[in-house]
């Protein structure tokens, strides 16, 4: 049988790789750097996948051994079988985490803010209905909107 503490340098290595990988799409975020965000994306999202996968291996050894098969089971097994290295091991995953968790609530902020603003670009690039004459023009240099048309006779 798999011990719950097995998993746990796996995922402290995969946690640390993501807490970088946020930091960097922090710094690509505050620069508007729409290319470097999609090349981490991917990585991200693989590093979450890992990271989710040997979460269950270790709430299936937690259920194993008779557990609670979740995060509330490891402190448990860590009281009754755990050792100072595995507990070492949970807290600095957990504090990992934290730190995780943290740079995706800014993140989020970030990415929220970048929305928000470019909403205003594209509010301001549209022709208002109510508007007397349009201010955008096509290709050709027509103009867009409902404006009357002035057209002039000459006599």
């Amino acid at each position: 049988m798999t011990r719950p503490n097995a998993t746990l340098p796996a995922e402290h290595e995969r946690i640390e790789a993501l807490v970088e990988l946020m930091k960097q799409e922090q710094q690509f975020l505050v620069a508007a750097d729409a290319d470097g965000l999609a090349e981490l994306t991917a990585r991200k999202a693989a590093l979450v996948q890992e990271l989710a996968q040997l979460s269950r291996q270790r709430h299936g050894a937690l259920g194993s051994a008779g557990f609670v098969s979740s995060e509330a089971g490891m402190e448990p097994w860590l009281a009754a079988q755990g050792d100072d290295a595995s507990r070492a091991a949970w807290s600095a995953l957990l504090a990992l985490t934290a730190e995780a968790k943290e740079l995706n609530r800014v993140n989020g902020m970030l990415i929220n803010r970048q929305m928000a603003h470019n909403q205003t670009v594209l509010n301001a690039l549209r022709t208002p209905t109510a508007a007397p004459e349009a201010t955008l023009y096509g290709a050709k240099g027509q103009t867009f909107g409902s404006a009357p048309s002035r057209r002039f006779v000459l006599g």
